[in-house]
């Protein structure tokens, strides 16, 4: 999974970036990078929508 993600442009550094900044993990961020491309702008939103999916409810 990691060798088509680099090959396709998701380096690992861009991949620990988008992890940083969303909360989602490396692995998730390259999920959603696989499913629906490589705009970082809809990862991080995917990202976001997942963390706060996984969030406890008050």
């Amino acid at each position: 999974m990691a060798e088509a993600s680099r090959s396709a442009g998701l380096t690992d550094e861009n991949v620990r970036a988008l992890a940083r900044e969303s909360g989602a993990t490396e692995q998730q961020i390259r999920d959603i990078a696989s499913l629906i491309g490589l705009d970082r702008a809809s990862i991080l939103r995917e990202a976001r929508l997942l963390g706060r999916d996984l969030r406890p409810k008050l």
